[in-house]
């Protein structure tokens, strides 16, 4: 019989091993909220959200690069539409000054005015994101124009990654979008300067390409921020939709786990209780 109850022995201590261990996973499920804390607790499930929460960081990351190209675009139309502002008011003084009638002094002084406006386009040319310049291409360090209006940058405009095969262009080439606007500018001041009536004429009709130039360039950006806008609600619904499935893998049902743990409890107590008899039983026999 020794035997025997050596074996009762084992069993019940493994029994209670086990019905100890579950109680310990029920207690954790409900502390941590999750189901699962280690790779053998659900292998198969366990593998599935490592993919999902990869890609999520990969959303999250898509998420960034969004942001940061709606802040980018914003700035632009605002920078451009201050601009076209400007080349408006410019080509209004133009008219007032293109008359015969008009004398060297109203035109000298006009010439100040446009000069300050000019400095007003290349300051807006100039403009900055967090530090980096949006007309510069791709050298978004350095600021694109000088006070005369040369451009510093390169012809390459500042693209971002809005999916593993899509780029979009946020920063702009400031050199096919002002350069040639500077021109006419500083021809301008000098043609006001100097009373020369048929220059300042012929910058009239420069003066209104640029304002359709410009409006092109607004409707251009405008475009690829709705594009931009539309990506972000994708991106957004994928992120809901992947956070609902990754939390039914790894979440705690709350009532489901407290019921286990009720359970678990009863089942233990009811073990403790049997076991209890047995192992004096078997102590008795070995006596």
């Amino acid at each position: 019989m020794r035997v025997a109850n050596s074996n009762v022995f084992e069993m019940t201590k493994s029994n209670l091993g086990k019905i100890s261990e579950a109680l310990t996973n029920a207690n954790r499920a409900i502390v941590t909220g999750k189901k699962m804390s280690n790779l053998s607790d659900d292998p198969v499930n366990l593998t599935q959200a490592l993919r999902i929460k990869s890609s999520l960081d990969n959303l999250e990351q898509m998420g960034r690069h969004i942001n940061m190209g709606n802040n980018w675009l914003t700035a632009s139309e605002s920078a451009l539409t201050h601009v076209q502002d400007l080349i408006s008011n410019a080509r209004a003084l133009s008219v007032q000054m293109a008359t015969a009638t008009t004398g060297t002094a109203e035109r000298a002084s006009a010439a100040e005015n446009v000069q300050g406006l000019m400095e007003e386009i290349i300051s807006l040319a100039n403009t900055e994101v967090n530090g980096r310049y949006i007309f510069a291409g791709s050298k978004t360090d350095t600021a694109p124009f000088d006070q005369s209006g040369t451009y510093n940058g390169d012809n390459n405009p500042f693209t971002i990654k809005i999916s593993r095969e899509t780029t979009v262009e946020t920063g702009s080439d400031g050199d096919a979008v002002f350069g040639t606007i500077f021109t006419t500018f500083t021809d301008l001041v000098n043609d006001l300067r100097n009373d020369n009536v048929g220059g300042i004429q012929d910058a009239l009709s420069k003066l209104e390409n640029h304002f359709n130039q410009i409006s092109n360039k607004i409707s251009e950006v405008g475009a690829k921020r709705l594009r931009m806008e539309i990506k972000e609600q994708i991106y957004q619904d994928l992120d809901l939709e992947g956070r609902e499935r990754l939390s039914g893998i790894e979440d705690t049902d709350m009532a489901e786990a407290i019921i286990d743990l009720e359970e678990t409890q009863l089942i233990y107590q009811a073990a403790l209780a049997s076991s209890s008899k047995i192992m004096k039983l078997t102590l008795v026999d070995y006596v």
